[in-house]
């Protein structure tokens, strides 16, 4: 009703030519209460068409702060400098147009120009600056404020305030606060909410607190700053309990209280409760669906954190850099390959695919999903990279047998003036433990603290126990043990009775085995490990001993198995599983495989089969292991597809299995990926045997698809050649797959 009453009334003015002063005014007071900026330019065109010049500057300031408002910058500008009278009102109206634009050269220009300035002036400039990211400007201008005998006001502390949070200032913000209280401006709820976000922001937590207790009239933004800086401070908990009391004493939590908050319960490891605020939450933004995700991420979810990114896409919401490397990371976790692909199109099609943080997600995910050749070429094509890029590159190469090229391009590093991390020598070490270089492993070992100047971490010992103990040289590894400055745990304990075990030596596995015995007395690891010694020696009388003291303390053996992802399914095996619905066809298929190998040189290792039966029974045991159950069933669903094929297993491959699939992989031309945990443990430089068994779980397959992220990718697709704007979207190709059949087929 107001607008078809304004364009009536404007439209009559056209009709019946100049209006009166009054009638001016009394439209545009209209046009100002109904926020219509269109029918006030067509106002003003009617005064300049008839060349009505007000006696005042009412009229066009009105105009100036209506532009301003909704940011019609050009327009403001004309009208400015058009007009025949400026006062500070007119002034200070192009100040507000161009702070809340971001343009702040024009900002700091008109504030030079202007003949006469007030305190509106000052607070106008700092809010601007400090508002777009520039708080050193801004405490410079508050400066040059004071310096000219302005009076700050409650609103200029407010912003000098967020300023120094901002930069961490905590010495101006200590100065800004004395004079708060010399002025006995204290009391205003504003003020004190942003001194105690600038206490808690600098890390003063204490202080925060000390002074959000006294604040009388606390409003929900005093409550939000120090939830939120509890949450800056490392200290969730009290996050947490403070949210609690805000809710105890009546407060409604908005946006920016529930995502704190949705934040604080995710690093308390409370997914839960964590998933129940994000259900609360309303008006989801991207904060909010980001920190859900990450918080999924960080718990080990990541299948809810890849649901949960379908459902974002799915509601509109496009994606920040630092979601997608959150996803890119779990879909690397999960060796989530076709998930991976999607989400790396997304990326590229929202031009973020660059982005450091990105990228170096994607190298990660790559490389643990056995696509090094992709890996290096999104590494190639980085405009720029950081140690983490990097780590990435080396552990993936470690990570998939490439030792050399690993230990080449650390040396590639060296040469780019980039200092190596704890990660990049773990990576190093890794490689040279893989390849069996004792000699560079050595030498890489000691450059850490006589080149480097670092400290070798039980990681770096950890390698070097490996390598030493694989190349022959126990006792070496022993001693080195024995004099590191560190005090041993499990994981070096774990990885000497592991080279203990390859190499017989019973002696030394019998001593690591004990201390283990005492670290962790309820992890079936290193007893099932000595046992195995035991059985390889003949020593079965030891063996029956050991299966005794399992049984005496409780301790579980966790059964072995493998998996492969079919069709959006998962299949899961075990040790001569026959529960299978098509073990009859799996079997035959996998007897045909071993005659076929054994054809061409392959021999079961029956040595490896750790029990007191006889050989045929031996044969028989190692020949349907889970992974070969599950390869024979890939086999058997993809016969012609050109894609890996990838089996993940919930401990280390044997020795026998793994000379299998090199067969399969050479003779039937196929690429096999291995994604057991002793993959994952090397690159952190564990030993594989040794872990903890009891917290593996079974991967679950996402309720969504990839399908569905391709679904999301052809949309953006599709708008964005629409807008005509498709620039270099060539490098989907170059990655081997394609928008529209990412995922949805085999060839």
């Amino acid at each position: 009703m107001k607008v078809r009453t304004l364009r009536h009334a404007i439209g009559s003015l056209y009709v019946g030519g100049q209006a009166t002063a009054e009638e001016y005014t009394r439209l545009l007071l209209e046009c100002v209460r109904a926020n219509d900026v269109y029918h006030a330019k067509q106002l003003q065109s009617h005064m300049e068409l008839h060349c009505f010049t007000p006696t005042d500057t009412f009229l066009h300031n009105r105009l100036l702060h209506l532009y301003a408002k909704f940011g019609k910058i050009s327009d403001a500008r004309n009208l400015f400098d058009r007009m025949p009278l400026k006062d500070i009102i007119s002034w200070n109206a192009m100040l507000s147009a161009y702070a809340k634009s971001g343009s702040i050269e024009n900002l700091t220009a008109v504030l030079d120009q202007m003949p006469i300035r007030d305190s509106v002036s000052y607070n106008t400039v700092i809010k601007g600056l400090a508002g777009n990211g520039l708080s050193c400007k801004a405490l410079e201008v508050f400066v040059r404020m004071n310096r000219e005998g302005f009076e700050p006001t409650d609103y200029t502390h407010v912003s000098v305030l967020n300023a120094c949070s901002r930069l961490f200032d905590l010495r101006r913000g200590k100065q800004i606060h004395g004079r708060i209280v010399v002025g006995n401006l204290g009391r205003n709820i504003f003020v004190c909410n942003a001194l105690t976000d600038m206490y808690a922001k600098c890390g003063l937590i204490d202080r925060a607190w000390w002074l959000f207790d006294r604040i009388i009239d606390k409003n929900v933004v005093s409550w939000n700053s120090m939830i939120s800086g509890y949450l800056k401070n490392g200290q969730p908990e009290k996050c947490i309990d403070l949210f609690q009391k805000m809710r105890g004493n009546g407060f409604k939590p908005d946006e920016v209280t529930l995502s704190n908050v949705l934040c604080a319960y995710s690093q308390s490891g409370l997914i839960d409760e964590a998933s129940n605020v994000f259900s609360m939450i309303k008006n989801k933004d991207k904060i909010c669906w980001t920190a859900m995700i990450v918080g999924y991420t960080q718990n080990g979810k990541e299948e809810d954190a890849l649901n949960l990114f379908n459902k974002m896409l799915s509601e509109g919401v496009n994606p920040d850099n630092f979601t997608l490397s959150n996803v890119v990371s779990s879909c690397a976790k999960l060796a989530f390959l076709c998930h991976g692909q999607a989400v790396h199109a997304k990326a590229i099609l929202l031009r973020v695919d660059n982005d450091l943080l990105v990228s170096s997600a994607l190298v990660d995910m790559y490389c643990k999903c056995g696509a090094i050749r992709d890996a290096r070429l999104v590494f190639d094509v980085m405009p720029s990279r950081n140690v983490v890029s990097w780590n990435a590159m080396i552990g993936g190469y470690a990570q998939n047998g490439q030792d050399l090229q690993a230990l080449s391009l650390y040396k590639k590093m060296l040469q780019e003036n980039l200092k190596p991390d704890s990660i990049t020598f773990v990576a190093v070490l890794s490689a040279c433990n893989h390849a069996g270089l004792v000699e560079e492993g050595r030498r890489y070992f000691w450059s850490i603290s006589e080149q480097h100047g670092s400290v070798p971490t039980l990681d770096h010992y950890s390698c070097m126990i490996s390598l030493l103990g694989r190349s022959g040289c126990v006792r070496e590894a022993v001693d080195l043990i024995r004099n590191m400055p560190h005090e041993p745990n499990s994981l070096i304990w774990s990885t000497l009775l592991s080279v203990c075990a390859i190499k017989g030596d019973i002696e030394h596995g019998e001593m690591a085995a004990k201390f283990l015995f005492e670290m962790e007395p309820l992890n079936a690891g290193p007893y099932i490990m000595l046992s195995n010694m035991y059985a390889a020696s003949g020593r079965w009388e030891d063996v029956a001993t050991v299966r005794s003291l399992m049984k005496s303390k409780n301790v579980k053996k966790i059964a072995a198995y493998s998996w492969i992802e079919v069709d959006n399914e998962v299949h899961k095996f075990v040790a001569e599983d026959r529960t299978h619905p098509e073990t009859e066809i799996i079997y035959k298929e996998l007897s045909r495989l071993i005659k076929k190998f054994q054809e061409a040189g392959f021999m079961p290792d029956t040595k490896l089969v750790l029990h007191n039966v006889v050989e045929e029974e031996k044969l028989a045991s190692i020949c349907y292991h889970s992974e070969k159950l599950a390869l024979a069933f890939g086999l058997i669903k993809k016969p012609q597809a050109t894609t890996p094929i990838r089996i993940m297993k919930n401990i280390r491959v044997c020795g026998d299995c793994h000379v299998f699939m090199k067969f399969a992989s050479k003779i039937i031309g196929r690429e096999l990926r291995d994604a057991s945990p002793d993959v994952v443990e090397y690159r952190h430089g564990l030993t594989p045997p040794m872990r903890d068994v009891q917290k593996q779980r079974v991967r679950r397959e996402p309720d969504s698809n990839p399908a569905e992220l391709v679904q999301h990718v052809e949309k953006d697709l599709v708008n964005i050649m629409s807008e005509g704007t498709v620039e270099n979207l060539d490098i989907l190709d170059t990655f081997n797959f394609s928008i529209v059949y990412l995922v949805t087929t085999e060839e």
